[in-house]
């Protein structure tokens, strides 16, 4: 994270586009306009074609910006990473009690996304469900391991360190935080997808958030001593 123009900023390893999306307005366009089109028609029959005629623009332009559109799905998903890290470091500070930090940690990680007002450039609602239904493409794929190795996936595993730091302090012998947080954040998101659309294969309970209390309930009952 870093302040641009009093703003917060959300940094994105530089190796996944050719051209910072940030640097100019056509680049926040193509960004915009990715989130729209891809929550509107999914990633495979996402083009850069079809992007560039949604922003009236050319092709050859989105081209300046990623090499492929895998590349640009990786950006999304490394922004809404660095952004849910960012939520969580701002509801945790001044929060002394490892107990209390990890409540809000967990409710951070598997509540249903609201608009996010200091990143009016980004539809957050979107790119969650984006991230829902499109991230593991990222690195469920052959050269994954390349990707890994120009530091795709930090933001990912940075986030999920920090949650599973605070298990550590509540439990030090604890041996699976790791496991734990990453079945958590993907978990979630398959549970909200299930009630969306499959929802015989999770439980919708009344004025309750059911997937938030599950996850609270499973991880305190996982980490006790």
């Amino acid at each position: 994270m870093e302040y641009l123009g009093g703003k917060i900023s959300i940094d994105v390893n530089d190796k996944v586009f050719l051209k910072d999306p940030r640097s100019s307005k056509l680049g926040n366009k193509i960004i915009e306009g990715a989130i729209d089109l891809i929550d509107e028609i999914g990633f495979e029959e996402f083009t850069f074609r079809k992007l560039a005629s949604s922003i009236n623009s050319t092709e050859a332009s989105v081209y300046r910006y990623f090499e492929n559109k895998h590349n640009l799905l990786v950006y999304l998903t490394l922004w809404y990473w660095g952004w849910l890290e960012y939520r969580l470091v701002f509801r945790l500070v001044n929060v002394e009690d490892p107990y209390e930090r990890l409540d809000r940690a967990i409710k951070t990680l598997t509540e249903p996304i609201k608009q996010d007002s200091d990143f009016t450039q980004i539809d957050e609602v979107k790119l969650n469900r984006i991230v829902i239904s499109e991230s593991s493409k990222i690195y469920l794929h052959k050269l994954v391991e390349l990707d890994n190795s120009h530091g795709f996936f930090k933001p990912y595993k940075d986030l999920v360190q920090r949650v599973c730091d605070i298990i550590l302090e509540i439990n030090p012998g604890y041996k699976y935080p790791h496991m734990l947080i990453s079945t958590c954040i993907e978990g979630a998101h398959h549970q909200r997808f299930f009630a969306e659309h499959l929802p015989r294969l999770t439980d919708i309970l009344p004025d309750e958030d059911a997937v938030t209390t599950f996850y609270l309930d499973l991880i305190k009952k996982a980490i006790q001593k």
